[in-house]
């Protein structure tokens, strides 16, 4: 399994981005797909979800702003990020869980000025 994120930079307060995370060696049809970010010196945290069926969970944190999507026949998931703020600085990673093995995308770097 292979995850490649993309998308990141530079954004003002206020702005948006989409992330992509392309995979190889797993359906995200069927796989649940997730987005966590790490920002400096905090722990990874969590952001969204989507499963299997489609259904969404979003993180307090972003409720409302973030979400994610997928293309099923290019094996791609978005996270499409609204009304960015300073505190959604953070390294943007794609994760996916196939057999009981996590798989990590190597991170794509946001930053929101104020």
């Amino acid at each position: 399994v292979q995850l490649q994120a993309s998308g990141g930079g530079l954004v003002q307060a206020g702005g948006s981005l989409r992330l992509s995370c392309a995979a190889s060696g797993v359906d995200f049809s069927i796989n649940p797909m997730r987005w966590y970010r790490q920002a400096p010196g905090k722990q990874r945290e969590w952001v969204v979800t989507i499963i299997r069926g489609g259904k969404i969970n979003v993180a307090d944190s972003v409720k409302g702003r973030f979400t994610i999507s997928r293309n099923n026949a290019e094996n791609t998931v978005y996270l499409q990020m609204n009304s960015l703020k300073p505190e959604d600085t953070a390294v943007y990673y794609c994760n996916t869980i196939l057999n009981g093995d996590n798989y990590w995308g190597q991170g794509t770097q946001v930053t929101v000025s104020s």
